[in-house]
């Protein structure tokens, strides 16, 4: 018996276009939001409402780095955002943007 397949790996690029995943719904919360994949039934939990805000606005930026200006993220917070956003698109609630 073969294991099921598991997902190609995302390698995340804070320069490429993202957005959240077509199959995603987000639902606010006082703490950020519930972020819920349909697809593949995943749940997570977004802790931050900037956070919320950089998902939220992914597709009206050219890159993931210029929603993070956007949103007012801190060169210093950064690092953690992208990590974030990494994780995101890894479990398939981001996804890169084409054409």
């Amino acid at each position: 018996m073969s294991p099921a397949a598991a997902p190609p790996a995302v390698e995340f690029d804070a320069s490429a276009p993202w957005q959240k995943a077509r199959s995603v719904a987000l639902r606010p919360e006082p703490f950020g939001a519930l972020v819920y994949h349909f697809g593949n039934r995943k749940l997570s939990f977004l802790k931050s409402r900037t956070l919320v805000a950089v998902v939220e606005s992914l597709a009206d930026h050219p890159t993931a780095t210029a929603t993070l200006v956007a949103c007012g993220v801190t060169e210093a917070q950064r690092p953690a955002y992208v990590k974030a956003l990494a994780d995101l698109a890894r479990s398939q609630m981001i996804e890169r943007r084409t054409a």
